[in-house]
Parts: structure tokens; sequence; C-alpha cells
């Protein structure tokens, strides 16, 4: 996995919800936790821009309804600071589900855009995505 080439602020909390944004038949997912991430002890772990976490389905296809899946972070609201000085926002907070532990993703295209720094870090996020942004 590659790193970020922009200073991502952090966007997202535990128990927050998000658009999927794929096709996967999924609706609204609510953040569960973060992978392969670990703070200091009572200290909450914030969610930014390319980050793999774990959702759980809220709305949607009634035989997902209430699993847990991976997913990844591909746009969010609070803005962040690329190299280049500008800074990028989103309108929704979106996730892409993924189907198994080496990171295939479950739907076969991506709605609306996907940040640039998570198609650089996910390049199977990239070539099912509309547009990269």
């Amino acid at each position: 996995m590659r790193g970020v080439a922009a200073k991502l602020t952090n966007g997202l909390n535990i128990g927050s919800g998000a658009l999927a944004s794929d096709n996967s038949g999924a609706r609204i997912v609510r953040i569960t936790g973060l992978k392969g991430m670990k703070s200091k002890r009572g200290r909450q772990q914030y969610i930014k821009l390319g980050d793999l976490v774990k959702v759980s389905v809220r709305k949607g296809d009634p035989k997902m309804k209430g699993q847990i899946f991976d997913a990844v972070i591909i746009r969010q609201v609070k803005p962040f600071r690329r190299n280049t000085g500008e800074r990028v926002a989103f309108t929704d907070n979106a996730v892409a589900l993924l189907k198994d532990e080496k990171g295939n993703p479950k739907g076969t295209q991506i709605k609306g855009p996907i940040a640039k720094e998570a198609a650089e870090r996910y390049p199977f996020l990239a070539k099912i995505a509309k547009f990269i942004m």
C-alpha cells in the first residue's frame, strides 16, 4: 500500500454514516472500526480519505442488511490539502465495499468521483471508477 501525497485531515469518526458508492447492493453503511491502525489507549481513532475500515450495512439489499464488510473511504466532506496547495472537499462521505482480504471490490463500478489519493493507494478501485478527481 502506497503512502498518500497530501495532508489528509481526520474527516470521519467511528459510528459515522456513509454512502456505499458502488453497485454492490448496499446503500448506506455505518463505520464500525478502522483496520491496520493503532492509537493510544482510550483515544478514539479517526478516519480519513483512503483508510481501510470495517462497515455495517444499514440500508440496501435485505440480504446484505446487518452484514459486516471491509471498505475503503473514497470521498469525504472535510476539506484536505494537496501538495499543490489546493484544497479539495466532496459533497458526501462515500465508501467502496471490498469482498475479500485481498482487496477485490464487491461492486463492478463506482458511482461518482473518487479522490486521486484513494485511486493511487488502491489501483483496483481506479479501474472500476467512472472518473478520478
